[in-house]
């Protein structure tokens, strides 16, 4: 039975060059959704069985005699390709060298993000896992100063909006639905953050994107995972790193688009749709000398 996404709804179609296939049965072993095996001695291909073939690739990657192509919900042949030399990968210390070196920047040059620079860091987001293929992302992009600049004005008009409804007596009122937590969170944190945004940008101070030349907002069809655009917006951020340009995850872009239906029909996202992330861009403007470590809350191993 075909496993349906928000862009597929058939199975992928696994094509096998038998001459070339020795029924070694490693495609087999990796195949999840359930409709290869191995039958007298031939691999056999049955879309009935399990999930069908949800296109994964994995069966094509595997495969010693390259005998195997996958095509359908967005996958084609020629996105198989080959693996870079393993001694050309980093290694752990380069890669957490990378990871380490990754500040929150909100200080940008005068530059704008040349566009093959763009389509690197999206190229390399794409390699992002996912729940089921085809991945349900969606990337607004936002190039240029003058994009993010307006999406900024819409955010704040928004802003206000809420600043109106989650202030004072209405919290009260509300503290029954939202509980006690949440709403301890909004009167302490996010209302104080949202008044901030609001009294800087009177002043012509842009604290809410950080006159960044470029932001990606991620998010996903409706009903898809909610967690597959946070991940591809985290591989965006190590890629943009890679290449130079400093990025800064904002969060508040996301509730905000959620509650108003004007502003997701301007930028063209379905009503319902998970909304991941904002990520902005740039070259830093500054020079961190020192990374900082972080502790994770709590570790525990049962």
């Amino acid at each position: 039975m075909p496993v349906k996404t928000g862009r597929a709804d058939k199975n992928g179609v696994v094509q096998v060059d038998y001459k070339k296939c020795k029924a070694c049965g490693m495609c087999v072993h990796v195949c999840k959704g359930g409709p290869l095996y191995i039958e007298n001695k031939r691999l056999v291909v049955d879309y009935s069985r399990a999930l069908g073939c949800i296109a994964c690739g994995h069966c094509a990657a595997i495969c010693p005699q390259e005998c195997i192509t996958v095509e359908g919900r967005d996958l084609f042949a020629e996105d198989i390709i080959p693996l870079p030399p393993r001694e050309s990968l980093a290694n752990y210390e380069q890669l957490k060298g990378l990871f380490l070196s990754r500040r929150s920047i909100r200080e940008f040059e005068d530059r704008e993000v040349e566009q093959e620079v763009i389509e690197r860091i999206l190229d390399a987001a794409t390699t992002a896992p996912m729940g089921i293929p085809p991945t349900d992302v969606k990337v607004l992009v936002l190039k240029g100063r003058p994009k993010v600049r307006e999406f900024k004005d819409d955010m704040l008009g928004a802003l206000k909006g809420m600043v109106r409804i989650f202030s004072g007596p209405m919290l009260t009122i509300l503290r029954p639905v939202f509980g006690k937590e949440a709403c301890d969170m909004f009167r302490t944190f996010l209302i104080p953050l949202a008044k901030s945004y609001l009294d800087e940008d009177r002043k012509g101070v842009d604290v809410f994107t950080y006159d960044a030349p470029l932001g990606m907002v991620f998010y996903g069809f409706p009903g898809a995972d909610a967690t597959d655009p946070l991940i591809a917006a985290t591989y965006a951020m190590i890629a943009a790193e890679s290449l130079g340009v400093g990025t800064c995850m904002l969060g508040f872009p996301a509730p905000l688009l959620k509650r108003s239906k004007k502003l997701l029909a301007k930028y063209c996202i379905p009503p319902k749709s998970p909304i991941g992330i904002m990520v902005i861009f740039g070259y830093p403007a500054i020079k961190f000398r020192r990374g900082i470590r972080r502790r994770f809350a709590e570790v525990r191993y049962w």
